[in-house]
């Protein structure tokens, strides 16, 4: 297995060499701080803070794919899983931009931009209006995640959005969303199955954001969520921002109950979980990684040796 590692400081191309031996085989992007790294068969696509770019030649060289972008601090970027050369840019201040032709060109979601004006949508750490950090697809559905803003759904592959039912109900009004989303997933079951985790909690709607149930009262960004069971689920919760009292827990019974997976930490948190095959990635809010095998579910660190890691790709 390849992988591409986006870091602070660049991307880093590693490769598995068995017995938990990751080996470095390339870097690129030296200077930039990798947001988000999107592979396709013919190009790759990084996004970082200050616009995208792309590699035709497997990271060796790159140019910039910036072209229509009206924001450059690119916070989530995501391949369309059925749509050919389809990309989807969230940024901060909160917008969406699509690429139809591999990130030669964006086009901004002007409705996206509209809401988070009319709404005030803010992000506690910046300035900005606000950030769409993370995506989900199925099928036409998508849904987007915006801090503090709320879950945005498509209906028509992305081309436009709108805030769910439960998101314009307010924060604290039951069967509402709260509004600090951070991310996204659908569960493969079906496009109304989705989850949420917040900064006041993580969420399940049923009917497609309509309305919501909190699962567990935390503060938490990542989940992950089997594919082949939608009551087993796997939740990265800590007390804030800072990290503190960061943990992995996992749920068998839909979020009755939980169970710890690793001690509590004082200083970090799961920023995100992303899977390749049976193993399954947690990179952390100190910018370090742990993985496990699904089977086993043994965290141990990995990449000891790349500092500063934001994010996962296969190469």
């Amino acid at each position: 297995m390849k992988l591409l590692v986006g870091t602070k400081t660049g991307f880093v191309k590693v490769e598995y060499k068995g017995g938990g031996d990751w080996r470095v085989i390339d870097r690129g992007l030296d200077g930039h701080t990798v947001t988000n790294l999107v592979v396709r068969q013919n190009y790759i696509l990084a996004g970082t803070y200050n616009g995208i770019f792309r590699s035709d030649d497997n990271g060796r060289t790159w140019r910039e794919a910036s072209n229509g972008l009206t924001a450059r601090d690119i916070c989530w970027l995501i391949a369309h899983p059925t749509v050919p050369n389809c990309t989807f840019a969230g940024t901060e201040p909160a917008a969406i931009f699509i690429s139809y032709d591999g990130g030669i060109s964006w086009q901004e979601c002007p409705e996206v931009a509209q809401l988070r004006d009319e709404l005030g949508w803010w992000v506690p750490y910046s300035a900005e209006a606000g950030c769409v950090r993370s995506f989900a697809f199925s099928g036409s559905r998508a849904y987007a995640a915006a801090e503090v803003g709320g879950v945005l759904r498509s209906d028509d592959n992305g081309t436009t959005w709108d805030l769910v039912e439960g998101s314009k109900t307010g924060a604290r009004s039951g069967g509402s969303v709260h509004p600090d989303v951070h991310t996204v997933v659908i569960h493969p079951s079906s496009p109304d199955l989705v989850f949420a985790s917040t900064g006041g909690g993580f969420y399940q709607s049923k009917n497609g954001g309509r309305t919501w149930i909190c699962l567990y009262h935390c503060y938490v960004h990542g989940i992950w969520a089997d594919p082949t069971d939608p009551a087993h689920m796997i939740l990265g919760p800590g007390a804030g921002p800072s990290g503190r009292n960061g943990r992995i827990e996992e749920t068998f019974d839909g979020g009755q109950t939980w169970h710890p997976l690793t001690e509590h930490w004082s200083d970090k948190m799961v920023g995100k979980f992303i899977q390749f095959d049976n193993t399954l990635f947690a990179v952390m809010s100190n910018y370090s990684v742990l993985s496990t095998n699904l089977d086993t579910l043994e965290w141990k660190p990995v990449f000891t040796n790349i500092s500063g890691i934001t994010n996962l790709a296969l190469a």
